[in-house]
């Protein structure tokens, strides 16, 4: 048999097996996917750090790390020769979280301290206008000592773990596919 000959018949071979190729493509997408949204919530408040000191007070419901999964696209859909799929987070905050933010002053209407000097909060128009009247402060300017917050790159984790698993996949499919 002349190489051509072998070469013609180990291209038809492959040719076979590209639906199992195409195949798996898609399961190395969908799991590597998943693998990512996981990696992403692992990373998301609320967690505990090195220090035991819990991050993320308005995250502790664990609503931002549920949204990974409800916003992330693991099934893929083919796009030409691509297995497309999404790693994403659609509340509001999380790129503050994922990418840090600065923190500054602001006003907080129906924030005051109470006559015994204690920080109170009264959110109703009517009771607001009531204190005004009464000459309370209706409202306060609040801040902090902290000027940034660091980000937690929750995603960029995401998207590390996905590269890991795809490319270990990929691995074991080469070697599959030229057996």
């Amino acid at each position: 048999m002349a190489l051509g000959d072998a070469l013609q018949k180990r291209v038809e071979e492959l040719a076979k097996r590209q639906p199992m190729i195409q195949k798996r493509f898609r399961a190395i997408a969908e799991g590597a996917t998943l693998r990512a949204v996981e990696e992403a919530v692992n990373h998301t408040p609320p967690n505990t750090y090195e220090d035991d000191e819990q991050r993320g007070v308005h995250m502790i419901t664990g609503e931002l790390a549920a949204h990974w999964l409800k916003a992330s696209q693991t099934i893929p859909k083919q796009a030409g020769q691509e297995f497309v799929t999404t790693l994403e987070n659609d509340q509001e905050y999380a790129s503050y979280v994922n990418d840090g933010h600065d923190v500054d002053e602001h006003f907080v209407p129906g924030l005051y301290i109470d006559d015994n000097g204690l920080l109170s909060y009264e959110p109703k128009e009517a009771e607001r206008k009531k204190m005004k009247q009464q000459g309370q402060k209706i409202g306060m300017m609040v801040g902090t000592q902290t000027r940034y917050v660091p980000g937690l790159y929750m995603k960029e984790a995401g998207e590390e773990k996905y590269k890991e698993v795809a490319e270990a996949e990929l691995k074991k499919l080469a070697g599959e596919a030229l057996q």
